[in-house]
Order: structure tokens, then sequence, then C-alpha cells
């Protein structure tokens, strides 16, 4: 299996913990590990604290996709806003959005990081309008939904995106401490 579609690092579902994660009535570990949602064209948006295991299990379940056969496109959400960017400056928009509408699943991680200028914003909603009810989105994010408008800035806009995300989504709540944290060398100098 060959993979190119744009992850950082290759995560698995191997020894993932699902324990402190709530997942919403009609969704199932079973679900998220077969990838069934992609082929109902429904997103997931994972939500919670930094080091939690929202872009490991983002990764693992675009790998299980791929391994299915499906075209999956990842990027951290400031870098596709970068390439959406360029590629208008260029006049090569259009191809970047034709290769974007080729993906049955487009996972944005670290969605709400940075914050967007106005022109960044507007060509992410644009490739989120795409999406609605045509590809699957799994977007990570620490933002809750009412503190999005600080990164898109446009009210209506932002709120019509979330509209969009939110009508065919599960919400997944991440809720423990950081992985990384717990697991750090330096917990060790106390």
């Amino acid at each position: 299996m060959t993979i190119d579609t744009g992850f950082y690092t290759l995560k698995t579902f191997e020894g993932y913990c699902f324990d402190e994660i709530r997942l919403p009535t009609g969704l199932s570990v079973a679900d998220l590990k077969d990838a069934t949602f992609i082929s109902e064209k429904k997103n997931l948006i994972l939500y919670g604290n930094v080091g939690t295991g929202k872009t490991h299990l983002a990764t693992a379940i675009g790998i299980e996709a791929c391994s299915q056969g499906k075209v999956v496109r990842f990027f951290r959400t400031a870098a596709l806003v970068n390439q959406l960017s360029d590629a208008q400056k260029k006049g090569e928009l259009n191809q970047l959005l034709t290769k974007l509408s080729k993906a049955e699943l487009l996972i944005c991680d670290e969605w709400g990081y940075v914050p967007l200028d106005r022109d960044g914003s507007k060509l992410l909603f644009q490739v989120i309008s795409d999406c609605y009810e045509q590809r699957s989105v799994i977007i990570t994010t620490n933002l809750e939904f009412s503190k999005w408008v600080n990164i898109f800035y446009d009210e209506q806009m932002t709120a019509t995106m979330i509209d969009r995300l939110v009508h065919h989504s599960y919400l997944l709540l991440f809720d423990g401490q950081s992985y990384r944290i717990k697991n750090s060398l330096m917990k060790n100098y106390a």
C-alpha cells in the first residue's frame, strides 16, 4: 500500500486507547476502526484538550481508509490554507480544488491553532462548502464552536461553515490529560 496523502507520521489503531474519548450515540469504536462513516459521507469533529490523541485517531482512520482503497488527503489546516492561497496567486486554484474534490476523506488537523486572514478564511470556506454532502471531513480542534469566529473573523461565514460541518457530523469529545505530559521524561525531575 502506497500512502501519499500528506500524513506527517503514520499512526494506526495498534495500541490506541479509546478510554478517555466520549463517543456519540450511533457511533462505535468498530465504526471508527472500519471508517464506515466515509461511505455515508458523514464527518467527524474531534474536540478536546491538547495531546489527547485527536491527531493520532484522525491519522489511524485515514490510514485505514487508504488500506480500503479510498482517496484521503491530510493537512494541517494552516498548511492547507497556505496551499490554497499560493495556488490562487499562481492562477492554479481550480487545479488544487479539483485535486481536493477527488478525496473521499479530507482531514484538517489543528483547526483553529492559527488565525487565518480573510482571504484564507474564504478559501477554506470554499473547500468545506465543496465537501458538504459530497465527501467526509475530519477536523481536529481544541476550540469550541463559539470561538471559531476568532479564526475566521466573519460571523456569517463562520455560522454557515459550522452549519454545514455539523449537519452530518459526529462530535467526539477527548476529555483526558495530555498523553505527552503523562509520558514525559521530565516528570522524573519533581
